[in-house]
């Protein structure tokens, strides 16, 4: 595949990587969320996400006057995510970025209760963890990618070529919070912040 816009061969689709701005984006919520924050942790399962992804992330907290760390759980187990959080939470962070991953993803009930637990709110990607107890979520329209998704599949039936079908990538957002959770940290959120929210869950 040479781009998005023409896959070329029989490849298109949608894509669930935002672009590595959206990042930096979290990052600002949690900061309007929680005016004091000071320090913050982004959790991700590969050392990767201190290359460009990082850069984003340190360009955005140094401009909000954040100190930013990086962890990775050296597997996404339970247990190991368990301690990661238990280290983390004797350095007392104010908040924690939560990053994509599948093995982050299939412990979302486990960080959105350590996360409450440890008094650390979350910002993640998806709205599974909200539901789950997470503060809150700047997560993908996947009605909209599927919706995109569906009128590929529908261009192919009457003829089109998959490599001249522009991959989809999201331009839609939802900013969901958990007020439940918000109480549970005993944070009083901005009135300008929940206006905009998408969805207010409680």
């Amino acid at each position: 595949m040479t781009n998005l816009h023409r896959p070329g061969g029989n490849l298109t689709g949608i894509t669930l990587d935002a672009g590595i701005e959206i990042w930096g984006k979290r990052l600002e919520f949690l900061k309007e969320a929680i005016p004091s924050m000071q320090k913050a942790v982004f959790l991700g399962m590969r050392g990767g996400w201190e290359g460009s992804v990082g850069q984003i992330l340190r360009d955005t907290a140094a401009r909000l006057g954040v100190s930013l760390a990086f962890v990775f759980p050296q597997e996404g187990s339970p247990s190991e995510i368990e301690r990661v959080f238990n280290a983390k939470a004797e350095q007392r962070p104010d908040a924690v970025l939560v990053s994509g991953e599948g093995d982050l993803y299939a412990n979302r009930q486990l960080i959105a209760e350590l996360a409450e637990k440890k008094r650390l709110p979350t910002i993640c990607p998806y709205r599974d963890y909200v539901e789950a107890g997470a503060l809150m979520g700047y997560a993908l329209d996947l009605s909209e990618l599927f919706r995109h998704l569906a009128d590929d599949v529908h261009k192919i039936l009457k003829g089109g070529k998959p490599g001249d079908i522009p991959i989809y990538q999201a331009i839609k957002f939802e900013l969901l919070i958990n007020l439940k959770a918000a109480k549970a940290f005993a944070l009083t959120l901005p009135p300008a912040l929940l206006a905009r929210a998408d969805e207010v869950i409680e």
